[in-house]
């Protein structure tokens, strides 16, 4: 009992006060329960100091971002890491907006869901037989494409 009452003294007297605006300063520590940082801007003081210079921090961050999503949403057609590229703009915005950081925590959220999910056994053997089943389909598809036509290299097409 006492053990556990000192344990708790020197987590509460080692903890230091958050900010009451939001922000997180340089050393701040992650929250323990959660893993996650607070939420708010993670410029640097003296930008954050200056309203001017702050909003202009702000739109910089946010065009970077933009341009960043942008070629994102563009590579999503076209050969690229589009999915990849755009959740890199969204943590670029969440370096600055609140908005964008709740946007990242629930998606990391639904990811480790959806990983926790995938690694159920019967989710696990589900995907493996129905990829099996797939595969014999294509197979047997191929299999009858070839023994109807056979195979011709496009080098030996005669015309």
């Amino acid at each position: 009992m006492n053990a556990e009452s000192d344990e708790r003294e020197r987590t509460a007297a080692s903890v230091e006060p958050a900010p009451a605006t939001g922000d997180v300063t340089l050393g701040e520590v992650v929250d323990e329960a959660t893993h996650e940082r607070p939420l708010g801007s993670r410029a640097p003081e003296f930008v954050r100091a200056r309203r001017t210079l702050h909003l202009s921090w702000q739109v910089g961050v946010f065009i970077v971002g933009l341009a960043v999503v942008g070629a994102g949403v563009v590579m999503l057609p076209l050969p690229g890491p589009g999915w990849l590229v755009i959740f890199g703009g969204m943590a670029i915005w969440a370096t600055e907006f609140v908005w964008a950081q709740l946007v990242l925590r629930w998606t990391k959220r639904k990811v480790t869901e959806a990983a926790q999910r995938a690694l159920d056994p019967r989710v696990r053997r589900r995907n493996i037989i129905l990829t099996t089943t797939g595969l014999v389909i294509i197979a047997v598809l191929v299999g009858i494409y070839v023994w109807k036509f056979g195979i011709v290299m496009p080098w030996k097409i005669d015309e």
